[in-house]
């Protein structure tokens, strides 16, 4: 679905090799897992394919957060069944986890094997600060948006809040994400009891 179609309100089925070839993409060039995954998806799923907005992707990011299991298969299989119904989540949950089941037999035999070679180590090390630049700039794009609902001044309050919270008081992440969502929904009551108050 392009930018056209979702401008004009129209909703086209993705086709399935759409969600096979995203969700493997995203889940062969992800490195470790988990939160290295969420931009590889982002970018599929907002950037190239455009089936969603990336506040729309935010709130399904702290969605799947806030649930038990791995996140990049909980995104997987809910923006499969959103663009195509139950056959595009079962089809984006085998792209997302195939090639990893494929790629962890082959890469794991190869690293026990040199596992105790220097180039190996330096390999896998080298790849993190990889990860941590693609997590800023996943990071910079909420918060942009975050921005233009909550406003510089509580956005950037509530990434110190949460900041101490983690790494001071050590609150479960699950715990922080429930905590902030209950703080929008209550904002979003708010101003609808505020407007329907004028309106009277």
């Amino acid at each position: 679905m392009n930018n056209k179609n979702r401008e004009a309100g129209k909703t086209l089925p993705a086709r399935y090799t759409d969600i096979l070839i995203a969700f493997s993409r995203s889940s062969v060039l992800s490195f470790g897992g988990g939160p290295s995954g969420i931009p590889m998806i982002e970018t599929e799923v907002v950037k190239r394919y455009h089936w969603m907005t990336i506040e729309e992707f935010g709130d399904m990011v702290a969605i799947a957060n806030a649930l038990p299991g791995p996140v990049n298969t909980k995104l997987a299989g809910y923006v499969g069944w959103r663009v195509r119904g139950i056959g595009g989540m079962l089809a984006a949950l085998v792209a997302c986890v195939l090639p990893m089941v494929i790629a962890m037999i082959v890469l794991l035999g190869f690293l026990t094997a040199f596992q105790n070679q220097r180039w190996v180590r330096g390999m896998t090390q080298a790849v993190l600060p990889v990860v941590g630049v693609l997590m800023a700039q996943l990071t910079w794009s909420f918060l942009y948006s975050a921005k233009k609902g909550l406003g510089w001044v509580v956005s950037l309050l509530l990434v110190g809040l949460s900041f101490i919270l983690m790494q001071l008081l050590h609150v479960q992440a699950p715990i922080l994400i429930a905590l902030t969502l209950l703080f929008v929904l209550l904002k979003r009551w708010k101003r609808k009891q505020t407007s329907a108050g004028e309106h009277k």
